[in-house]
């Protein structure tokens, strides 16, 4: 349940999160979400900035970053229930190149129901707690979403 996209015909550019979050969006409705370590380009109004080290954001505000054409550079984005309590002097601290986001499993942001991480333009990590949305994720990408053990089995291990 925890994917890399390396390289991809679907995807544009990385880390596209309309692209990225398509086959499983109309499934996040109900989350609020994280955003923290970032770095991105975009030439859209949006409601995160470089000003600052985290944001939290409800599903609606998302869904704006979501359609717009945004390139997210590095940086951890993570679904998480809504109301949940958050240690946010940990979140603020939190790289984007932390090994644990290499890691099977391990989420950077524990109570996240997905996890997103963007690592340096090249690479898109996706983690699942939900395995229905691993599914139609992997389903969706087919081939070029590739197990992360497997990833670092060949690659960094």
């Amino acid at each position: 349940m925890n994917w890399i996209i390396r390289s991809t015909k679907i995807v544009k550019f990385h880390t596209n999160l309309h692209e990225v979050l398509k086959p499983i969006w109309e499934d996040l409705i109900d989350y609020d979400w994280v955003l923290t370590d970032l770095d991105f380009v975009t030439n859209n109004e949006i409601p995160i900035s470089l000003d600052k080290d985290y944001f939290v954001l409800s599903n609606e505000e998302f869904e704006t970053l979501y359609q717009s054409r945004t390139q997210i550079i590095w940086g951890i984005i993570s679904a998480i229930p809504k109301n949940s309590q958050l240690d946010f002097s940990i979140i603020s601290k939190l790289p984007a190149e932390h090994e644990n986001a290499w890691k099977p499993n391990e989420f950077l942001i524990k109570e996240s129901f997905l996890e997103i991480v963007a690592f340096d333009s090249g690479y898109t990590i996706v983690k699942f707690k939900d395995e229905k949305l691993s599914n139609q994720f992997k389903e969706y990408f087919q081939e070029q979403a590739i197990d992360l053990q497997k990833f670092n089995d060949k690659h960094i291990q």
